[in-house]
């Protein structure tokens, strides 16, 4: 294709075609489109619910026109008084922490909380004596008996060491004067 021969009017339905092929169809742009009437209305009953349409419409812009007026000076008698965006928060999260607060549901999750929190608190109680008795019986038990008799005869073999003023452990094998080994890799 010839780019010089294409026809670059956007809004052409020949877009990108050459126009040796095709000629543009003239539009009448006289007639305006309007959706055909519904039926079972008159001609007149139309254009009377047209002009109401149109004085709903702009009444709408009115009050939303009105509507901003006011939500300024609203701003402006804030600004003046001190109250900011933030204390408003605020009060409103206090109001409906309130509101939440004296609610049938709040009032009756809290009083499930609070009764489960009780049986909790009772069941920990009833695991942790389980667990103190058992632990006690354990004590009394002959090999406990048997590790705290091993543990207390190397504790006094330690304290002993180190009131002999040695606070090394003498070596097993008696070589208590050798050096270890220097296993230092370079």
């Amino acid at each position: 294709m010839d780019p010089a021969g294409q026809d670059i009017n956007l809004n052409s339905p020949n877009k990108g075609l050459l126009s040796d092929f095709l000629t543009d169809v003239p539009v009448d742009t006289g007639v305006t489109a309007r959706p055909p009437a519904v039926e079972g209305l008159t001609e007149a009953e139309e254009e009377e619910l047209r002009a109401e349409l149109a004085k709903v419409e702009e009444e709408i812009v009115t009050l939303r026109q009105v509507l901003a007026a006011k939500e300024r000076h609203c701003g402006e008698l804030k600004r003046r008084l001190g109250l900011s965006t933030l204390g408003e928060l605020k009060q409103n999260l206090s109001r409906s922490w309130h509101d939440v607060q004296v609610s049938n549901a709040y009032k009756k999750t809290q009083e499930t909380l609070s009764q489960a929190g009780q049986k909790t608190s009772a069941a920990l109680s009833t695991v942790g004596s389980a667990i103190s008795r058992k632990l006690g019986d354990m004590r009394n038990s002959a090999t406990f008996k048997s590790f705290e008799d091993r543990v207390e005869t190397i504790k006094s073999k330690v304290v002993g060491s180190r009131e002999n003023g040695s606070d090394s452990l003498s070596s097993p094998a008696g070589s208590g004067d050798q050096t270890l080994p220097d296993h230092t890799p370079f």
